[in-house]
């Protein structure tokens, strides 16, 4: 990205408060709890889910990675995620003019660990209503237009990754790390009064509940 462009979104971007967290509550201590992981990435933060855990019926798209056995997702402005080098037009274009939105979907074969080396990763878990909850936020993410499955409208960064249209409008405040936060939130997660905008805000407040 254009150095000028960074800094003026980093600037803008940070500008945002953070607020308290508070952790789901459960409700049986015995229940069967699934993982999921929180990926930074930097300027955004990814989630991951194992392919396997999701619930019947929901997230058709997962079927279009038969090999993984994880998928990360990021949500983002259709023109400016798509972009290798998006540019200062870009990134005021989705801060301020962004038209549509998109999701990008990674499959992930093997651990999640040894395919993010290097990367902070947080893993938290999840009763089964709370993760149900969370598959369902990220199965209402995706623009199907009256399909039964939204169709990938090019390919990602990286082997067996892909772009698919999303629901939503990306704003200044309305972030690809608020998305993410959106679906801790529907996962049981407080994200404080004030969600989450920049990576670093998201990773500070999922650390309370991370799970070595």
């Amino acid at each position: 990205m254009n150095p000028f462009a960074a800094l003026l979104i980093g600037l803008l971007l940070c500008s945002s408060c953070t607020g308290g967290a508070k952790a789901p509550s459960f409700s049986a201590e015995d229940e069967p709890l699934t993982s999921i992981y929180l990926i930074n990435h930097g300027k955004h933060a990814g989630i991951v889910v194992r392919k396997a855990d999701i619930p019947t019926g929901l997230w058709p798209e997962s079927s279009d990675f038969p090999d993984a056995d994880y998928l990360e997702l990021g949500w983002g402005d259709w023109d400016y995620y798509q972009t290798d080098d998006p540019g200062l037009w870009l990134a005021l274009k989705a801060a301020f003019w962004s038209t549509a939105s998109v999701l990008h979907v990674v499959g992930v074969k093997g651990s999640v660990a040894d395919r993010f080396a290097g990367y902070e990763v947080i893993r938290l878990e999840l009763a089964p209503d709370n993760f149900a909850r969370l598959v369902a936020y990220i199965h209402q993410s995706f623009a199907r237009n009256g399909e039964a499955k939204a169709r990938p409208i090019g390919p990602g960064y990286g082997l067996g990754s892909r772009f698919y249209p999303a629901r939503g409008e990306f704003h200044l405040y309305n972030t690809c790390n608020g998305w993410v936060a959106r679906a801790l939130e529907a996962a049981g997660y407080s994200m404080g009064v004030f969600r989450p905008v920049t990576a670093d805000q998201l990773m500070a407040k999922a650390r309370q509940f991370a799970v070595q």
